[in-house]
């Protein structure tokens, strides 16, 4: 089990960064809580129970340390030093404020104390360690001095440090929590309670005690409880925020509707069919988190950084500490030295400047309908040059439709015969029909000849479909062709083919545009690959390929020094999947347990492959952006706590290093935030 350890209360499964503070969680020896023991529970407790709580307990310590550093100022060496001001003395003075430090070192500091027993504990020493430290140091010196009656104490700057850095944790949650919403904002999709019709009456019941099986009534403007059909009614619903489709989709009796999606004008009756941990909600918030537990190479990278961020600081605040007192500057000097170098170096950003952008980034993902099972997908998709597409059900429907008729009456007579017949042809023809309105005529006498078609008698007239007579039409790469005889006599041929999606001729164009190199892999026959590829202008295809060959040609185009993103169905796809670089489900629908890819797709949409590219190129440069602002402030802020510049006058006290290093984290988050605000189409 995992904590944070300023929040204890926070309990995760997996690595990753605390939802409250995104301090890193080290691993806790305590077992999970019972009421905690599901991921999603989890989550939506740590924002709803603690977060109020936590957040002003911060703020309330912040006003009480600062009440009380008041007086300690008027009594210190900087007041005299900034404003040529001192107190008056009274005899035992340097004991009262010695209490009032002390009561501000161990009830407003407690909690960093205690956080650094949480580090060094889980053996992950980090920022509350050195902060730690860092007051220790300046609180035993104060201590012993003021005992030993020398007259020189550290209480303002310990007073002030602890004053600072309350205030500087307390923005920086409210930083981290603005940019690290995803479970949150996904677990407030689900309404809290649900109508459940029994018997002639309706009854609204809390979600926990809904059932399959039980029937709800979704009114206008409502939520969708729980993923159910629709027994009763026609409405628009709004599945935006799940599937990233922005138009309302039309749902009539007999369709699917997700939980979370808000309904429009009309009421609905739905049955239930999946609840809790079932439902596609549920399937999503578990891939988000999951893909915001998972590592990048860049925050390995990041990770590593930050422990020896904090070695390098221990290690330069001793030698700080020592060069002064060597120099003849005196233990205070010194102290303050150290102080310094330990508070500026503290590592809070540079451990957050990847994981809230990939926090943000998986949450942009799955409201485009992008889900994300792990983020080295995501990071890897920037540098793929080579989209490998499967044709059927990828780029095409993967049913046939009409590409061609000589008149809207011959399609009338076609698809009339047709209407008893289930050949996937036949449907096509009657499916176009109804596009066109055309009314269908009644047929008598149908039969089916085989490997011919189908015949019918119209208003007295034979009509025959399919493989009839001869007729002079000769078809086209990648189509069928059916004739249309009446009494023995060619009126005209039905071009059909595999229908292409509009949406793949936009996808292609867009990764030609971004200089990504497309392919395409079949099972059908050469001609068929031709057409296809010609029509959407794919680089490259491969034809006849059979569905445990897929792989090899994946393998081939990385022979060739490719970095190659296979997009299937996600079935007889898997091999491919798992061999190429970046693997993508499209055309999942609400199916989130595709092992095979690192990314799927909710919608059937291959608009949203370019989609994926950019969101990994925004986010790798928003991480980029944030590391050089982590490392960079360090590289400067370091040596000049040291003191390198003081023989001119810059110096960097403890109160300003405190300050400094909450500013750096708040500006990283901020950075972090911007990337919710670009548009990924």
């Amino acid at each position: 089990m995992y904590t944070c350890p300023m929040h204890p209360e926070i309990h995760k499964d997996q690595p990753g960064i605390c939802p409250l503070c995104g301090m890193t969680l080290v691993m806790s020896h305590k077992t999970k809580p019972s009421e905690h023991n599901s991921e999603h529970s989890s989550d939506h407790n740590d924002f709803n129970k603690h977060t109020g709580h936590k957040t002003t307990s911060f703020l309330k310590k912040f006003w009480i340390a600062l009440a009380a550093t008041v007086p300690i100022f008027f009594y210190s060496e900087m007041a005299v030093m900034l404003f040529n001001i001192q107190a008056p003395q009274f005899p035992g003075s340097s004991y009262v404020f010695l209490v009032i430090g002390s009561f501000i070192f161990w009830y407003c500091g407690w909690v960093f104390l205690a956080s650094a027993y949480r580090e060094l504990r889980a053996k992950l020493p980090g920022m509350m360690t050195l902060i730690s430290i860092a007051i220790s140091a300046a609180y035993g010196f104060s201590f012993f001095s003021i005992v030993a009656g020398r007259g020189h104490d550290l209480l303002f700057e310990l007073s002030s440090l602890i004053t600072i850095m309350l205030l500087g944790h307390w923005i920086e949650m409210k930083s981290v929590q603005g940019a690290q919403g995803a479970l949150k904002e996904l677990a407030k999709l689900l309404p809290d309670k649900a109508e459940v019709i029994r018997g002639d009456k309706t009854e609204i019941i809390p979600l926990t005690e809904l059932k399959v099986g039980d029937i709800v009534l979704v009114k206008p403007g409502a939520n969708v409880p729980a993923d159910g059909k629709i027994s009763e009614g026609t409405s628009e619903l709004n599945e935006s925020v799940i599937t990233g489709e922005s138009r309302p989709v039309t749902k009539t009796i007999g369709a699917l509707v997700i939980a979370g999606s808000i309904n429009g004008d009309g009421s609905l009756k739905v049955v239930i069919e999946k609840i809790g941990e079932q439902t596609f909600l549920a399937g999503v918030m578990h891939l988000v988190a999951n893909a915001q537990a998972s590592k990048s190479r860049l925050q390995i990278l990041s990770d590593r950084a930050a422990f020896y961020l904090t070695v390098i600081a221990l290690v330069t605040g001793t030698i700080t500490f020592i060069t002064w007192l060597l120099i003849g500057a005196g233990v205070v000097t010194a102290t303050e030295r150290l102080v310094a170098v330990l508070v500026i170096a503290c590592p809070h950003a540079l451990g957050l400047a990847v994981p809230l952008v990939a926090a943000i980034s998986t949450t942009l993902a799955a409201r485009n309908g992008l889900l994300v099972k792990e983020r080295r997908a995501l990071e890897a998709a920037r540098t793929i040059d080579t989209i490998l597409f499967d044709k059927t059900g990828t780029l095409t429907k993967g049913e046939f439709g009409v590409v061609g008729t000589v008149s809207d009456s011959l399609l009338q007579f076609a698809a009339s015969v047709n209407a008893q017949s289930e050949h996937p042809l036949a449907k096509a023809m009657v499916a176009a029909a109804g596009q066109k309105n055309l009314t269908l005529l009644p047929v008598q006498n149908f039969s089916r000849v085989a490997g011919k078609g189908v015949v019918g008698t119209i208003y007295g007239k034979v009509v025959q479909v399919g493989n009839f007579g001869t007729d002079a039409t000769s078809p086209a790469a990648g189509q069928t062709v059916v004739q249309v005889v009446v009494d023995g006599k060619a009126l005209g041929s039905i071009a059909l083919a595999d229908v292409i999606r509009e949406e793949s001729r936009q996808a292609i164009q867009t990764l030609h545009q971004l200089g990504i190199k497309t392919a395409m892999i079949t099972g059908d026959s050469e001609d068929v690959a031709v057409w296809v590829a010609k029509e959407l202008q794919i680089d490259e295809y491969f034809a006849r390929v059979m569905p445990d060959q897929k792989s090899a040609k994946v393998k081939l185009l990385q022979s060739q020094g490719r970095k190659v993103a296979m997009v299937g169905d996600g079935v007889n796809d898997a091999p491919a999947l798992t061999q190429a670089d970046l693997g993508i489900a499209i055309g999942a629908g609400t199916n989130v347990a595709i092992e095979s890819a690192g990314i799927i797709l909710v919608r059937n949409d291959p608009r949203d492959i370019p989609r994926i590219i950019k969101l990994s190129n925004l986010t790798y440069q928003k991480m980029i952006q944030n590391l050089f602002w982590a490392t960079g402030y360090n590289v400067v802020a370091i040596p000049l706590a040291a003191g390198v510049l003081a023989a001119k006058g810059i110096i960097s006290e403890p109160a300003l290093a405190a300050a400094l290093m909450s500013v750096s984290t708040v500006i990283v988050a901020l950075n972090a935030v911007l990337l919710r605000r670009r548009k990924l189409s």
